[in-house]
């Protein structure tokens, strides 16, 4: 039997997080080899309120999965705190709920899918009906250095038997489709998303995250994904300006694989 993995959900009983908890519970589905854990970061916890309070959680929401919805309580700074929780429980997926840009979430958000050293997916408190269908994979002009970010993906797009569509937006004044990079990331796309790999479309627009979202709304994409530290070996990390923006814009679910 194969290992059981975690998807670990920060939960603070809003409706923002109970969205990205129902979120989890659709991913995960009946299968045997997913469960979730719910991390409830405060300074001031009461175990015996926490105790009912997740109690009533799981009696609401964990029906019909194959394993009980655990949680966790800790302190510390949000994404500090489920940083640690990830690595101590060997995290393979962290789903999270946003508001987008309101408060102090920006800053949490972005610091986390940017810390994480698992995939975060970041679900938008107005997104609605689950499914995962057809996937948006955000590339840039960098060569993707790290297969296994391809990989992850791979994972997910079997698991749903989706279709990925490769979008590129051209921002700046140069050609793109034609370099060895770009052959070199086409032929990597091929090889590891196999039949799941649907297109990959050129854009022009000079604000990048417009022309994602514009195409995410045209072509009815269910997710955007996005591998932030994607850069070839020659430059400088990158520092993850277009992913804080993208999951804090974007009106459905953004994937980030790092």
């Amino acid at each position: 039997m194969k290992n059981t993995s975690k998807i670990l959900v920060p939960f603070d009983f809003s409706e923002t997080s109970k969205k990205s908890l129902q979120y989890a519970i659709d991913y995960v589905g009946q299968d045997e080899h997913l469960k979730i854990l719910l991390a409830y970061i405060s300074n001031e916890d009461n175990y015996d309120v926490l105790e009912e309070a997740f109690g009533s959680i799981k009696s609401k929401f964990g029906k019909g999965l194959k394993h009980d919805i655990q949680w966790v309580s800790f302190s510390g700074t949000l994404s500090n705190a489920l940083i640690y929780i990830q690595k101590e429980e060997n995290v393979q997926l962290i789903i999270m709920g946003t508001d987008g840009d309101k408060g102090d979430e920006e800053s949490n958000t972005s610091h986390l899918v940017l810390k994480a050293d698992c995939p975060v997916l970041v679900v938008p408190s107005n997104y609605e009906d689950f499914q995962i269908k057809n996937v948006a994979l955000v590339l840039g002009s960098e060569e993707i250095e790290d297969n296994k970010t391809l990989e992850t993906l791979l994972k997910v797009v079997r698991r749903f038997e989706a279709k990925v569509h490769v979008i590129t937006i051209k921002n700046k004044e140069k050609e793109y489709g034609y370099s060895d990079i770009d052959e070199n990331n086409e032929a990597k796309i091929q090889y590891y998303l196999e039949n799941f790999y649907s297109e990959h479309t050129f854009i022009e627009n000079t604000d990048i995250v417009e022309g994602i979202l514009d195409y995410s709304k045209r072509k009815d994409i269910d997710a955007i994904a996005i591998l932030p530290r994607n850069h070839s070996a020659q430059n400088k990390p990158s520092k993850g300006q277009l992913t804080e923006v993208l999951v804090l814009k974007s009106k459905i679910p953004v994937l980030t694989i790092d």
